[in-house]
């Protein structure tokens, strides 16, 4: 790949960068590339995770700590940022789960949220962009609406007639849902620890995994090789020192075990202008400058 190309994942949350697909965009950025990543919301809902970091004066500035972690997660992994700005909505629980807070992501109208992406995606002009599923990977409120507005964006953009003081319309090539966890990767994991004679973090959570629904895999169509850079997505996801406790699972499963059993991060591609045979094993496969 001589040729540069563009990358755009859209995320809900500062972190959420990090955690999902952090490897594939340090790989592109190696490669010479160029990445963004646009985060929807200011993350000042998150609590603090890291029992190193609950301390009263971050809980009272947490929206400008987690400013300062996401661009420490930029420069580690290379890549452009770009906030949209809008108000952390919260993860509701309890039965029945409380109400959204008021003007909150989830919240606000798509008719509202949207020009803000479509702005983001005309200046920088991907060929690829990648966010979540219609699901929102997991059912938070944030991540839900962050595919809602990634779609409705997408279309919006390429829309010549759609607000032209946005910038010149333009369409986006391909467009993939990131999937991460899947049931058929912790297991992976946790045959592979226990084989080595270790002990697993999964145990649990494969015990409580519900087998409701089909395993996230077989939705997959590309999984990018991307190994020799999970030393870059760790360093990337530890940035965020609010939300992530290095002692946690995340960091449990020895670095050679991960390279070894699971080297990709993986895709679906929901939306083509090119083509490209499926299974792939890169995002731009087929992809024109």
């Amino acid at each position: 790949m001589a040729d540069k190309l563009r990358l755009m994942a859209v995320h809900a949350h500062p972190d959420d960068e990090s955690s999902k697909g952090a490897a594939t965009m340090a790989r592109y950025i190696a490669e010479g590339h160029d990445v963004m990543v646009v985060t929807c919301t200011d993350g000042g809902a998150g609590s603090i995770l890291n029992p190193a970091m609950d301390k009263p004066d971050v809980l009272e500035n947490i929206i400008e700590v987690r400013r300062e972690e996401m661009a420490n997660a930029a420069k580690i992994l290379g890549i452009q940022h770009r906030w949209l700005g809008f108000k952390d909505s919260g993860l509701p629980e309890g039965d029945p789960k409380p109400p959204l807070p008021e003007g909150c992501f989830a919240l606000v109208p798509l008719e509202e949220s949207v020009p803000s992406l479509v702005e983001a995606i005309r200046d920088f002009r991907p060929h690829v962009v990648v966010t979540y599923d219609e699901n929102g990977g997991y059912p938070h409120p944030d991540h839900i609406r962050t595919h809602e507005i990634s779609m409705a964006a997408l279309d919006a953009a390429a829309d010549p007639s759609f607000d032209p003081s946005l910038g010149e319309p333009w369409e986006t090539q391909k467009v993939y849902y990131g999937h991460g966890f899947s049931r058929a990767k912790l297991l992976a994991f946790h045959e592979a620890m226990e084989a080595r004679g270790l002990e697993s973090p999964y145990t649990e959570w494969l015990a409580n995994w519900s087998t409701d629904r089909p395993d996230v895999m077989e939705r997959v169509t590309t999984q990018v090789e991307c190994a020799d850079y999970f030393d870059v997505r760790d360093e990337a996801l530890k940035a965020h020192a609010t939300q992530i406790d290095p002692t946690s699972r995340w960091f449990v499963v020895p670095m050679d075990l991960q390279r070894e059993i699971w080297p990709t991060e993986e895709y679906e591609l929901v939306r083509s202008q090119v083509d490209s045979t499926l299974p792939e094993n890169d995002l731009f496969a087929g992809v024109k400058v």
